[in-house]
C-alpha cells in the first residue's frame, strides 16, 4: 500500500508558528514520526509539503495510478482552495483530511471546508496523531476491499 501525506501551507512551520495552538513538534519531527509508524504498518509512505497552491494540485493529480490513498492538511487552503477539491475530485483517491487543531474550535472562516467535499473522513484537534489515525483509517478501507 502506497500512502502520500500531503501538507500545505505553514505546515513546515511547525513547532515556530503558533505553539500554543500547533504544539511544538518540528515539521521534520512529524515526517520522521509518520514515516516510522508507516515503516510498523508496512506501508509505503510519501510526504510532501508546499506553500503554493499550484504545486500541491500538481501533487495530488500526480498521485493517480501511484498512491492507494491520500492524507492531506491542506493548511489554510482547506477554506479557500476549489482547485485543490477539484484536483482530488479528479484522482478519485480514497482520502482523509487532517488538521492538527480543532477547526470548528478557532475562526469562524475555519469551519469552511472545501476539501471535505472529497474526503472519506476528517480527523481534527487530534494533534499530530491525526496522521497515523489517518493513515490507520486508509489502512483499514485497504484490507475491507
Amino acid at each position: 500500500m502506497n500512502i502520500r501525506v500531503i501538507n500545505g501551507p505553514n505546515l513546515n512551520m511547525l513547532g515556530i508558528r503558533e505553539p500554543d495552538i500547533y504544539g511544538k513538534t518540528t515539521y521534520a519531527s512529524l515526517c520522521q514520526m509518520i514515516k516510522d509508524y508507516a515503516d510498523e504498518k508496512g506501508v509505503d509512505v510519501e510526504l510532501f509539503q508546499s506553500n503554493h497552491e499550484g504545486d500541491l494540485v500538481d501533487y495530488i493529480q500526480d498521485s493517480l495510478g501511484k498512491a492507494d490513498g491520500i492524507v492531506i492538511n491542506p493548511g489554510a487552503y482547506t477554506h479557500t482552495s476549489i482547485a485543490i477539491l477539484d484536483a482530488a475530485k479528479a484522482v478519485n483517491l480514497p482520502m482523509v483530511e487532517v488538521h492538527i487543531s480543532d477547526v470548528d474550535e478557532r475562526e469562524p472562516f475555519r469551519k469552511t471546508s472545501y476539501i471535505r467535499a472529497a474526503c472519506l473522513k476528517t480527523i481534527s484537534g487530534h494533534g499530530i496523531s491525526g496522521y497515523t489515525e489517518a493513515i490507520d483509517f486508509l489502512i483499514g478501507r485497504k484490507n475491507e476491499g
